[in-house]
């Protein structure tokens, strides 16, 4: 039966996939609650539309590049991505009637790449090569978009939109959902820097005793830039997909500048598959890789701070843009780290 329009709650409806952005859950993970003492919460942001956290990032900096005149319409979006931002703006531009092109490194699971192109999103892969390297994925999409007429460079690393996504969506929410309960600490990984600059950002104003710990992989520079004041690699390059960096983009220098970063915390690729595998068998969570490091994360601050606190991280995205790697038996003993899957879930293993 079709309800006729007019005896709908309109107040409760939103506008297409936009609309949908934001209000995912502040979710109590209670296996990882127990064996801390503490209360471990997750920001489900696998729960967003295109199934990330990025979908905010890819509204927030479209939506700012109209506001400044810069995107007409028919216009395209150019960006350089590991899969998230790109799946996220390539949504956004299908509901607001833009073309979508994409580079990203050659090293990404294949999910993302089939999602971007089922999206209808131009795809292209480039050997991996640092920042430095004029041919680095995101100066091939400058360039890409500079060469088109009403094309914009979205730039997701540089470009504060990104981190104003959090300050005005993803930190007042935690706060909301919290209650008016105090939160000790909040941590999480950072790619672009947005999602930990916004949050902490929010966060330093509205709880200021909470502390701002930024989580990092192996291979990442902030670790030791946060503990020792250096930009220097922590250990290989890691599993991890979209986070860990080289360089402190200009959205993590937004927090750094205003003080929003209490420290950092190191978390090993053993630890982070680990725990994608407690998550999915102890609480029923599939989630990638960075999900599972900023849940690590939480564990270890936990113990540090010792029982009776309150840490909030962010669950990312889920566990089907990875299945291929994450769950691929011969892929983790490629990557030495299928001693780290626990016994009890050698089974999810094809």
């Amino acid at each position: 039966m079709i309800v006729p329009r007019s005896h709908l709650a309109l107040a409760q409806l939103v506008e297409g996939f936009p609309g949908a952005v934001g209000n995912t859950p502040l979710l109590l993970l209670p296996s990882f609650s127990r064996a801390t003492g503490c209360t471990i919460l997750a920001k489900a942001e696998f729960m967003n539309p295109g199934g990330s956290v990025k979908d905010r990032a890819a509204l927030w900096v479209v939506k700012d590049a109209e506001n400044r005149g810069l995107l007409l319409p028919g216009g395209t979006v150019v960006e350089g991505t590991a899969g998230n931002t790109g799946i996220g703006l390539a949504h956004v531009c299908r509901a607001r009637g833009y073309k979508c092109v994409i580079y990203m490194p050659n090293n990404q699971s294949q999910e993302k790449v089939d999602a971007l192109r089922m999206l209808g999103a131009e795809v292209y892969q480039v050997p991996v090569a640092p920042f430095t390297d004029p041919n680095n994925y995101n100066h091939q999409a400058r360039r890409h978009a500079e060469a088109l007429d009403n094309a914009v460079w979205t730039n997701q690393f540089d470009n504060l939109a990104n981190t104003q996504a959090h300050i005005e969506s993803t930190g007042p929410e935690i706060v909301k959902q919290m209650g008016g309960a105090k939160l000790d600490a909040f941590t999480c990984g950072t790619g672009t820097g947005g999602t930990f600059a916004g949050v902490a950002l929010y966060l330093q104003q509205a709880l200021p005793e909470t502390r701002l710990i930024v989580a990092d992989p192996p291979g990442s520079v902030l670790y030791s830039y946060f503990t020792k004041g250096k930009l220097e690699r922590t250990g290989d390059g890691s599993i991890t997909e979209g986070i860990g960096q080289g360089r402190v983009t200009a959205n993590m220098q937004a927090a750094v500048d205003a003080k929003a970063v209490s420290g950092a915390i190191h978390v090993p690729d053993e630890v982070t598959i680990e725990t994608v595998f407690r998550l999915l068998h102890d609480e029923g969570i599939p989630v990638g890789a960075s999900s599972a490091m900023n849940v690590a994360a939480a564990v270890l601050l936990a113990k540090q701070m010792g029982p009776g606190h309150t840490i909030a991280t962010v669950l990312c995205d889920g566990a089907g843009r990875y299945a291929s790697r994450l769950f691929n038996k011969e892929w983790l003993k490629n990557k030495k780290l299928l001693d780290s899957v626990p016994q009890d879930c050698l089974h999810y293993l094809k």
